[in-house]
């Protein structure tokens, strides 16, 4: 009696007929009703009266669930989903303000203004303090201004990084609360 083999079972995706593994799974018709605990042969013989494959939809549990589903259409409209959840995910980027030590107050509130934005966006805002020459030795005027950043964005924003110094550059990154 030659038996020919059987195919390998799906690498993605959920387990579909033979390659369901437990004998008894809990199956729900494609209705939606709940017909109990059967065993899968005898579940996989109905869905085959109704035109559609037995599909583990659930395979933790215990039993495992299995639903009467047309497989190709099942792992279709997963794909679409995960698709779509990728689609809307939005990646947190990081954007960086450059200032100087010595700014004008103009400039500051300008400055403010892309930092408020970026952080309503949903992105975090690396702000860069950079040095030149004797600037350097003044390197509290550089953490009072960073004090006052601080200050200006308590209410939206928290610190992710605290000032710190490498180099010539002084650092600190908010990001959204």
């Amino acid at each position: 009696m030659s038996r020919r083999p059987l195919a390998p079972p799906p690498m993605n995706g959920p387990r579909f007929n033979e390659f369901i593994q437990s004998q008894k799974v809990r199956v729900i018709d494609h209705e939606g009703e709940n017909l109990g605990v059967m065993f899968t042969r005898e579940a996989m013989e109905q869905a085959r009266e109704v035109g559609l494959d037995l599909v583990e939809v659930s395979p933790n549990a215990d039993p495992p669930v299995a639903k009467f589903l047309d497989v190709g259409k099942f792992k279709y409209e997963a794909q679409k989903k995960a698709n779509q959840a990728r689609k809307t995910q939005k990646t947190q980027e990081i954007k960086e303000i450059k200032m100087r030590p010595n700014i004008d107050d103009h400039d500051y509130d300008t400055k403010m203004k892309a930092i408020h934005k970026f952080l309503g966006e949903g992105d975090k805002v690396k702000i860069t303090l950079r040095f030149r020459g004797r600037e350097l030795s003044h390197g509290q005027l550089g953490m009072i201004l960073l004090k006052r950043v601080q200050d200006d964005t308590a209410e939206i924003a928290k610190i992710e990084s605290y000032p710190r110094m490498e180099g010539r550059q002084m650092l600190m990154v908010i990001s959204p609360k």
